[in-house]
């Protein structure tokens, strides 16, 4: 499966070229306006960022609760490497075609090291808690 990505330089929907990070940091806000950053892995379909994450974490109740987030280009540690993008969040409902399409594309990017986490999660009984969030830059 070929996931719609730019590889070129950043352009006018991707000015801070986050579309081909690696790891972006995904900041969301706390009830009192603090913000929470957490780097996570990412894939780009359809023009629109897309991550994975445990589905009783805060990061699904904090942008369930406000869409508002903003992402950057960042190393594995959360290190940023690019300014921040504005952009709105929303939870992909389990069942939507667009969360099938998000592992997929996330099995091809990541290869062995998301076959490795997915195992660890079936194992530990994490795997169904799932959550995709969707995430449109401004």
């Amino acid at each position: 499966m070929q996931v719609a990505t730019s590889s070129a330089a950043p352009d006018q929907r991707d000015p801070a070229n986050v579309y081909n990070a690696r790891y972006v940091s995904l900041r969301s806000y706390r009830r009192d306006g603090t913000p929470v950053d957490t780097p996570v892995w990412q894939v780009v379909i359809d023009g629109k960022l897309l991550v994975f994450t445990d589905g009783t974490s805060y990061k699904v109740k904090r942008v369930g609760r406000d869409p508002t987030v903003q992402v950057a280009r960042c190393d594995v540690r959360g290190r940023l490497l690019g300014p921040w993008v504005a952009g709105t969040c929303r939870l992909v409902e389990p069942g939507e075609e667009i969360e099938q399409r998000t592992y997929s594309a996330l099995i091809d990017k990541y290869g062995w090291q998301m076959r490795l986490l997915n195992l660890s999660s079936r194992l530990a009984g994490r795997y169904g808690r799932r959550r995709v969030l969707e995430i449109s830059l401004h």
